[in-house]
């Protein structure tokens, strides 16, 4: 299994490229009995006459059809960085009608001249605007062809895993992000390439847009692919594990390296520049503006800036196996628990709950070459989730290869020895690798060390009342006037009080994390779901719509005047709080005061998460609640600002675009990026890249280098977290899927040497490129 086709095996397999860089001369036709794949139909032929397809471009995009020296045509693309997201849309005359067709693939060609990597999204829309994005990188110089299968038994495939193996050794397939996989084929309205958050001008090349017919689909791409280290077993790649022995030794060799390492030389007892300027020293961190920039400081005084790995720890590594237990007890939730699902450690199960085991999902079971039997020393890395975010499966058995890893390579001398010393070899690491803190979602064992400052967290789970925009990425938002929140809230942050222990090493405290506030740049209903869903609730149900109502009744003097504003006829405002509020237009006055609500519901939940903090960690920094850069309403900003200490963002770019961006500097506070990663699927064995793809591990480590000297040049920020510490799964996350090469170290514990050089490389520069403007 391949996963990069070359330009070479393309040509052998009787594939048309038919993309150049303008000046070279491409193949044009080839003999279609050499073709693998049958050509059903042409989507967008651009030497046509009329073009087959309409061609616009947004802003930022600038689009042309070139000739090659051989007279083919094909569509030239310059994507600019200074708009977030730049993209060419293809549309038909009439809608494009492929119902008709079964198991079947858009393909098109294209060609990258560039010497930077691109990632290429790909979104598919039928009449209804339902949505398919997919995405795929193009090396610099890379040719190839790309597809998307829209039909057939692989389309259908539900196997729990964000990405699948591909279901043929031939091409590039476009790594699927979101939307859905059921659009209606009759009724196909446009064809979108894009890009999104690049920090420098993309040019790509693209012809012959067609639609193929599958090859023969064998369900055996997705059994056996998995070995007993949890590593891809159909491919060999640069750091993969064959052998116990061979980890022994490879581990051995990298804690003889460690030991040659230290903390880098310019850096204080935390973390801090001790090279540089020194301030008042209070014995936390704290936040301060120096020559127009934004910096933390450290409990001794010096200049502080936070660059670390995030998820460090092992909670959320485990994989659905295909078993699960009849017994119903092993799924019961206790309505105290302060620890969300994903994040809950390994859970042993009585033999009594292990005897009603029985396979759930063979599909999942036959990925494994093998997996231990309860009576094999490696069977307490077995553990349970009983529920997951998606996937076909609701709850089950999971196994995690990273701890059965550690316990192979280091041994067990004593119960869980080897979490003990992968805990030393982890700070270890940070410290040799330049890191000089640990972001959100650190293993709680990691709080007492006084080697590497971290970040706390906190997420607010309960039976309190909830809002449901129906566009929620990961759960129904908090409704922040129940009180039961409010006392949920305080159980939760005393709990991370008493875990923290007033610790100086703890910079400041996350709670929560992306939550669905709104999509500022959607509709009505996506941009303000969460406040619709509170006016669609009787107020008796909903602490959030008494408190709307409460608000409306303030603003205007009569509900006759809310009527004619909002194009309504409630019969009075006991009928506005009791009736079900679900308009199918909204007036421009109604969205006004929507927003507003927005407000006020950002502002409660800010208010009572800071006040609770306030009260529970007087010295610790409140970060914020670490916004996705797709989730954050100007409502929402504008709370946070209030409230926050330091605003938190997750930017899954290639950087942080000064023109995204620059709305910071004005607000003039301290920001972090709580998430960024960059993953390929080329050289290390993973099935899906993460969210922002590059070509290769050598690629993958210089866009690192790049994306951090964005953040450095940058005023208010005074950190980035890279997410996160180990590789997902091959199988995916038990809880989502997720499947990703986002780790600096693999399933085997082995750091990827790129990444290690990357990190070190930038770090060793870090305070005085930051303070100098260099």
């Amino acid at each position: 299994m391949t996963s990069k086709a070359s330009i070479g095996t393309a040509l052998a397999l009787g594939l048309t490229l038919g993309v150049g860089t303008g000046c070279a001369p491409t193949q044009d036709t080839v003999d279609d009995t050499l073709r693998p794949f049958t050509p059903l139909q042409s989507i967008a032929d651009f030497n046509a006459t009329p073009p087959s397809a309409l061609r616009e471009d947004s802003e930022g995009t600038r689009s042309e059809l070139r000739s090659t020296d051989r007279g083919h045509q094909q569509l030239h693309i310059r994507f600019s960085p200074k708009v977030h997201k730049a993209a060419v849309t293809l549309r038909p005359e009439n809608l494009w009608d492929w119902s008709d067709l079964k198991d079947f693939h858009l393909a098109l060609d294209a060609h990258n001249p560039g010497d930077e990597s691109v990632q290429l999204w790909l979104g598919i829309t039928d009449a209804s605007g339902a949505v398919r994005r997919q995405s795929v990188n193009l090396a610099a110089g890379e040719s190839g062809t790309y597809y998307v299968v829209l039909n057939g038994p692989f389309n259908q495939l539900d196997s729990g895993l964000r990405e699948n193996p591909p279901p043929w050794d031939a091409d590039e397939m476009f790594y699927w992000r979101h939307g859905t996989k059921d659009l209606d084929l009759s009724q196909i309205q446009k064809i979108t390439l894009f890009v999104e958050g690049n920090l420098t001008e993309k040019v790509i090349t693209v012809d012959d847009i067609r639609l193929r017919q599958n090859p023969v689909y064998s369900p055996s791409h997705i059994q056996q692919f998995v070995d007993q280290f949890g590593q891809n077993s159909t491919i060999d790649y640069p750091i993969k594990i064959h052998s116990e022995s061979e980890l022994k030794r490879t581990a051995k060799h990298e804690l003889e390296a460690l030991e040659s390492n230290g903390p880098m030389a310019d850096r204080s007892r935390f973390g801090g520049w001790k090279d540089g300027p020194r301030y008042e020293a209070t014995g936390y961190f704290r936040t301060k503006k120096v020559d127009g920039k934004w910096w933390l400081v450290d409990p001794e005084g010096y200049l502080f800036f936070s660059n670390g790995l995030a998820n460090v720890r092992m909670a959320n590594l485990t994989t659905l196996t295909g078993m699960d237990f009849r017994d119903p007890s092993v799924r019961e939730v206790d309505p105290d628990e302060v620890t969300p699902e994903d994040s809950i450690g390994i859970v042993k199960l009585s033999d009594e709950v292990r005897r009603t085991r029985y396979v759930s999902s063979s599909l999942r079971h036959d990925m494994f070459t093998w997996l231990p039997e309860y009576d094999h020393p490696l069977s307490d890395h077995y553990s349970y989730r009983r529920s997951v975010h998606k996937g076909p499966i609701q709850s089950g058995e999971t196994f995690s290869f990273y701890r059965a890893n550690l316990e192979r390579r280091y041994g067990e001398q004593a119960p869980e020895s080897y979490v003990k010393q992968w805990e030393d070899v982890t700070l270890d690491r940070m410290q040799s690798w330049g890191f000089t803190s640990m972001g959100n979602w650190v293993d709680p064992a990691f709080y007492p060390n006084e080697q590497v400052p971290y970040f706390a967290n906190g997420w607010i789970i309960g039976d309190f009342a909830t809002l449901n925009s129906k566009h929620d990425v990961w759960a129904p938002m908090p409704d922040p006037f129940d009180t039961e929140f409010v006392r949920r809230a305080k159980v939760t942050i005393d709990v991370v009080a008493e875990e923290i222990q007033g610790s100086p090493w703890c910079i400041g405290v996350f709670i929560d994390n992306e939550k669905s506030w709104g999509r500022p740049e959607g509709s009505v209903s996506e941009r303000y779901g969460i406040i619709l869903d509170a006016l669609s609730q009787p107020a008796i149900q909903s602490p959030a719509k008494q408190a709307f109502t409460r608000h409306l009744k303030k603003t205007y003097k009569s509900i006759a005047q809310l009527n004619e504003r909002w194009d309504t006829s409630f019969a009075s405002w006991d009928a506005l709080a009791e009736k079900k509020y679900s308009p199918s237009t909204h007036t421009d006055a109604a969205v006004e005061d929507y927003s507003t609500l927005l407000a006020l519901l950002s502002e409660e939940y800010f208010r009572v998460v800071h006040n609770t903090l306030e009260a529970a960690l007087p010295y610790h920094l409140y970060m914020g609640v670490r916004m996705a850069s797709w989730g954050m309403p100007d409502e929402t900003v504008q709370a946070s600002i209030k409230y926050s200490d330091v605003l938190s963002f997750n930017i899954y770019d290639e950087g942080v675009q000064p023109h995204a961006w620059d709305f910071l500097n004005e607000i003039d506070l301290p920001s972090i990026i709580g998430e960024f990663h960059i993953g390929a699927t080329r050289g290390s064995g993973l099935l899906h890249p993460g969210l922002v793809m590059a070509d290769d591990l050598a690629d993958r480590a210089e866009m690192y280098k790049r994306y951090m000297e964005s953040v450095v040049a940058h005023d208010t920020m005074v950190g980035a977290h890279w997410f996160q510490y180990v590789d997902s799964p091959i199988t995916g996350r038990a809880f989502d899927g997720e499947n990703y090469n986002v780790g600096f170290v693999s399933v085997t514990d082995i750091p990827y040497p790129n990444m290690v050089e990357a990190a070190r490389s930038f770090n060793k520069t870090l305070y005085p490129k930051r303070f100098n403007d260099q």
